[in-house]
């Protein structure tokens, strides 16, 4: 099994970085594979609301001037995937959000790419604005039908210069936490796929309060 984490942080090696590794380290004790991507310092544009991901069915973003198309095959061959981010104006920063609003609709749109995978979100904040990105991550995670990994608070660990998370013991421990429930449900997934089957993928109805 495996898990792949998406940085979407500008720095490579910050505080988002540095909590990653705390649930990676938590997942390879169990045997799990782990795997960082970074993306917050590449160059990606937004989503173009152009519908072709879900015309074309080829399980690719029409847009080619950067690595999203397989970065998504990355994600689709993982058993769980981590969504880990700073905090920028209280919010997921913009190249991260550009990701996640691409990669998400082409996942969603070509038969749910993600769905049942065991998902987890993680921030690293300064001081506020943790709680707000948080909500805003999972929001990818729920929609996708993903089985979500839980911890003993809200997966938020609070430091400013890189590795200066690595002080605050309460976020220590709750990406350590976080780390072995994702473990633990990946497991029990792993093992439950043959005698107890997933729910059919439904036909999304949707609907608008235009009437």
């Amino acid at each position: 099994m495996k898990v792949v984490a998406i940085n979407g942080s500008p720095n490579k090696e910050g505080n988002t970085y540095h909590a990653l590794n705390m649930v990676g380290s938590k997942l390879k004790d169990q045997g799990i594979d782990f795997e960082i991507i970074h993306i917050g310092n590449k160059a990606i544009r937004g989503c173009l609301a152009c519908g072709k991901c879900a015309k074309n069915k080829d399980e690719k973003c029409v847009i080619t001037t950067d690595s999203l198309n397989e970065w998504i095959q990355n994600l689709k061959a993982a058993d769980g995937i981590i969504l880990a981010s700073p905090v920028h104006y209280a919010g997921i920063p913009g190249t991260m959000k550009s990701f996640l609003d691409r990669a998400f609709y082409v996942a969603g749109s070509n038969g749910g790419l993600f769905r049942h995978k065991v998902g987890a979100a993680v921030v690293a904040v300064r001081r506020t604005g943790g709680s707000s990105t948080f909500d805003s991550l999972n929001h990818f995670l729920n929609y996708s039908e993903m089985i979500l990994a839980t911890s003993n608070y809200w997966n938020i660990i609070h430091g400013r210069i890189p590795g200066e998370v690595v002080k605050d013991d309460e976020g220590v421990q709750i990406m350590e936490v976080l780390g072995n429930n994702m473990a633990w449900l990946l497991n029990m997934r792993q093992q439950t796929k043959d005698t107890v089957p997933a729910p059919a993928r439904v036909q999304k109805v949707m609907t608008s309060f235009i009437r």
